[in-house]
């Protein structure tokens, strides 16, 4: 069973892909913002691993 914690994480990391294919689909994506958006999923991605 996965803890609150993780699951929490989990869901800002879904959050954080939803911004992140909204802000692609858009006609001029804001590149800067891309790469803040997949630094954080990163580090989710890695707090999520270290559980």
């Amino acid at each position: 069973m996965q803890s609150s914690h993780v699951a929490a994480l989990k869901a800002k990391h879904a959050g954080l892909e939803a911004r992140l294919h909204s802000e692609q689909a858009r006609p001029s994506p804001d590149i800067a913002m891309i790469q803040q958006l997949k630094k954080q999923k990163l580090r989710l991605k890695e707090e999520i691993a270290a559980n």
